[in-house]
């Protein structure tokens, strides 16, 4: 129906997250439709990010410098260490501005199912940081995989004489109780501290 260009086009653009072959097919037309002020400047932009972007020799972040602008910026606390899964979580704590550390991204979690193991994640770079002074904040997702891999990387941290914390769980801010999992309210009860 369409010319090869196109088909390739709306087939790139359905293997992007949260986009199905329908949704391709719109953002293509649109794309098409709007060539020059559009379509041309993000061709451009991809181009450039393609050959500018590199990963953090550091801690694993993509930026256009290495070390990345966090890792590099002497504002920033090294003693204290926020390990996540991917960019993406190191991009949502930056966007709330209330973490003043470094970062370090593992690249996933251990999953015995998919054939994930240490040697796939960023862990010996994170043990390489981590000393007596270092503070290892384990900010995984709350999720069988994110929890073994905390497991095992408190386990290797503790080698190295680090304080390790993790990132509390329960109650959303603004959340409900009856809206609630069984298992966050679990967390909830058992991670509870004086009222202040």
């Amino acid at each position: 129906m369409n010319g090869p260009e196109i088909e390739r086009l709306i087939q790139l653009l359905g293997r992007l997250p949260g986009l199905g072959p329908r949704s391709a097919r719109r953002v293509a037309l649109h794309l098409l439709k709007k060539r020059e002020v559009l379509m041309q400047p993000l061709s451009t932009a991809l181009a450039d990010a393609a050959r500018a972007i590199r990963s953090c020799t550091s801690c694993g972040n993509l930026d256009t410098v290495d070390p990345c602008s966090i890792c590099a910026d002497p504002r920033r606390d090294a003693g204290l260490i926020c390990v996540v899964e991917d960019i993406g979580d190191l991009w949502a704590m930056e966007r709330g501005s209330i973490f003043s550390g470094r970062y370090h991204v593992l690249g996933g979690t251990l999953s015995a199912l998919d054939g994930i193991g240490p040697d796939e994640l960023n862990i010996a770079r994170l043990i390489a940081r981590l000393g007596p002074e270092t503070e290892l904040i384990l900010a995984l997702n709350a999720t069988v995989d994110g929890q073994t891999t905390a497991h095992y990387l408190a386990d290797r941290a503790a080698r190295s004489g680090a304080r390790i914390s993790r990132l509390a769980q329960g109650v959303p801010l603004g959340g409900e109780l009856d809206y609630l999992d069984e298992g966050t309210l679990t967390a909830a009860l058992k991670a509870r501290r004086a009222f202040q």
